[in-house]
């Protein structure tokens, strides 16, 4: 009987490894987007080619969750110390995810905060990015990144909220949609609160000087 145990925890702790290397080549599907499919809801996925997203969109992106993708490992190691200092001293801490860790937890863990899923987050994201270029890594994760409730991907996104397709976003709708993806089920895009508003402006500034945002692609 304990074989048996320890072959099902092989198998689990292998699986990420081998879809990792599938979604390489083949289009991704979240957890979060199964979860909805075994329970009845509704998914709206529509998978788009990184050359179809609009620049503008990238941008905001990149800007909005992780200023650093071009650089780093798929770990933010500064930031995520950075994180650890000021839980340490007892002050509120923020995600210190890259874009690396959280496709990681869109594909492969759970949806609920923990310490346990951040642990997990990181070797994860260390092997996407060793094994998947960064232009694979960010199409995957503005494809099954959830923008609203079923509302999964960057092409649906814009079709839901604006009418036109990934590749017509303008910069400030980009901007808008980019502050959407830390909480997607209590922000709307078309009616953000003032606070967001603002931080969708400073969004777009930073997608419009931050061309070097996107170099790695």
């Amino acid at each position: 009987m304990a074989w048996i145990f320890f072959k099902i925890a092989v198998f689990i702790a292998m699986l990420p490894v081998v879809m990792t290397l599938l979604y390489s080549i083949l289009p991704a599907v979240s957890t979060p987007m199964l979860a909805r499919l075994l329970t009845g809801q509704t998914v709206e996925r529509i998978w788009t080619p990184l050359n179809a997203i609009s620049p503008a969109l990238k941008r905001s992106v990149v800007a909005s969750e992780d200023a650093r993708f071009c650089v780093h490992d798929g770990v933010d190691w500064s930031a995520l110390m950075e994180q650890v200092s000021r839980l340490e001293d007892g002050e509120d801490v923020r995600g210190a995810s890259t874009i690396t860790m959280q496709l990681a937890k869109n594909l492969f863990l759970w949806p609920s905060r923990s310490y346990v899923r951040k642990a997990m987050e990181i070797p994860l994201a260390l092997w996407i990015d060793l094994v998947l270029s960064k232009r694979r890594i960010l199409e995957l994760y503005l494809n099954v990144a959830e923008w609203g409730d079923g509302i999964f991907g960057i092409e649906a996104a814009a079709r839901h909220y604006y009418g036109v397709s990934a590749d017509k976003l303008s910069a400030t709708q980009a901007a808008r949609l980019a502050t959407v993806l830390p909480n997607p089920i209590a922000r709307d895009p078309t009616d953000l609160s003032r606070r967001h508003a603002g931080h969708a402006r400073a969004v777009r500034h930073r997608a419009d000087i931050g061309r070097d945002l996107l170099d790695c692609l």
